[in-house]
């Protein structure tokens, strides 16, 4: 990597390059988009990648990136030489100018340069630059997680729309259920209190659709709010676009032992950690500095005016020197600092420590939530296919007399309850996937393959 590249140009044009849609805002230009337009469909894709110029999360990422910068910057200048320049004008009362004369100035600019600090300037900076690359490896964490965050709600909005389906499709069904049993009764096969049940069980499938309906509302809010969509237009306060994608079903599988080891070479929180430790370290050295002198070169030059001059000319000259200071006792104020400094080094290898089982833990829990998804969405199918089959022989037998209207009833309770639940294992598995890849610290399926190259 180009050592003079700013971090955060270089953090913008990969952005730029993660994805390349047909836009109808500008995506990942590493700019937020105040003025997007609701588009009439939204796909998957499209949404992780308004996500990546526009999360707030990653907005704010970004920023604390370019603080750091800024720090490393202001810490480097101790290496570079500091000159000052100041300026005066004085006037005295004649009372006190014995020559008549009761006015005076001075000019003077001044270089300073720090020849040896006890090594205090090198690891302040080394530990900065360390802080800094732990702020690109936190950018990057916090968009492996924001990305999942859409990707969820994503499938939660795509979940609720195909729940408002089902629930529909089982109002159809009592709907024609009830028109059969009153043309029934009118025929006089039938008693009213079979009508009746019909019309309970029609009832009763009305607030599952109520509620599904708001879900879906909820879950596109939701979805609006991890994207980091804000709607400054009027026009894009009610309008919904047509979301498009199903929630499939395409087996995959990840092996524990290989998940684990990249999980602890590539999960970007992991790095943080360790690039806070080493940063660490650079601080105890820089604590250790306070027992050591310190020397700086030092060079300037005057003009100068002085109120007890015998003549009005100026005076003019340089000075150069060489300039030590050692603190011999400073009441133990270094080996304080010392000490927080090992401290502080200490919670951090803790930390890291505490991180890399945690991410055990999480790789093991994700991994084992896609083995019950998947076992969950491979029953699912048959059963469903069941439930139609029940469906249908009980309509057919309830036709030729020989099943109860209760029969009925309870297959297409049965039916309704079986779609739903493979709608859910659907919806877990796809989930599933997702966050064991995100445990694992790879980057979200939607982006380019390879890895993302960080200082």
């Amino acid at each position: 990597m180009n050592p003079f590249m700013r971090p955060s140009k270089l953090l913008l044009v990969v952005a730029s390059l993660l994805v390349s849609l047909p836009a109808v805002a500008q995506l990942n230009d590493g700019k937020p988009d105040p003025d997007f337009t609701v588009p009439e469909r939204l796909d998957l894709n499209y949404a992780l990648a308004y996500a990546l110029d526009n999360n707030f999360a990653i907005r704010q990422a970004k920023e604390r990136i370019r603080q750091q910068e800024g720090i490393v910057l202001d810490v480097r200048s101790n290496q570079l030489p500091g000159v000052t320049a100041s300026a005066g004008v004085q006037r005295n009362s004649d009372d006190v100018s014995s020559n008549g004369r009761n006015e005076a100035w001075s000019v003077d600019i001044t270089a300073r340069q720090v020849i040896y600090a006890g090594g205090s300037v090198t690891a302040s900076i080394k530990g900065q630059q360390l802080a800094l690359d732990a702020a690109v490896l936190s950018l990057r964490a916090v968009i492996n997680d924001a990305l999942l965050g859409v990707r969820t709600q994503f499938y939660t909005v795509l979940l609720n729309r195909e729940r408002i389906k089902v629930q529909e499709q089982n109002i159809e069904l009592l709907q024609r259920q009830l028109q059969d049993v009153k043309n029934r009764y009118e025929a006089g096969t039938v008693s009213n209190f079979e009508v009746l049940r019909a019309e309970v069980a029609l009832a009763n499938a009305q607030p599952a659709l109520i509620i599904a309906r708001n879900d879906y509302r909820i879950a596109i809010e939701e979805l609006r709010q991890a994207m980091g969509y804000v709607a400054a237009s009027d026009n894009n306060v009610t309008k919904v676009p047509d979301f498009l994608g199903t929630l499939d079903f395409n087996p995959s599988s990840f092996e524990l032992r290989s998940a684990l080891v990249t999980a602890r070479e590539q999960r970007p929180d992991l790095k943080r950690l360790a690039k806070l430790t080493d940063a660490s370290e650079q601080n105890v050295t820089a604590s250790r500095a306070g027992r050591l002198p310190n020397v700086s070169a030092f060079g300037s030059y005057d003009w100068r005016q002085a109120p007890l001059a015998s003549n009005r000319s100026s005076l003019d000259g340089w000075t150069v020197g060489v300039q030590s200071s050692w603190d011999i006792f400073d009441g133990r104020s270094t080996a304080g600092r010392v000490a927080q400094a090992r401290s502080i080094l200490e919670q951090n290898r803790l930390a890291l420590a505490e991180a890399q089982l945690g991410v055990e833990v999480e790789v093991r829990r994700a991994i084992s939530s896609l083995q019950e998804s998947t076992e969950l969405a491979e029953a699912s199918k048959k059963v469903v296919e069941q439930a139609e089959e029940a469906v249908r022989l009980a309509n057919a037998r309830y036709s030729a007399g020989t099943a109860t209207q209760l029969d009925v009833l309870t297959s297409q309770v049965d039916l309704t309850t079986a779609r739903l639940n493979q709608l859910q294992a659907y919806y877990r598995y796809n989930i599933a996937v997702a966050s064991v890849r995100n445990a694992m610290g790879l980057s979200d399926e939607s982006l380019p393959a390879g890895e993302l190259k960080y200082p």
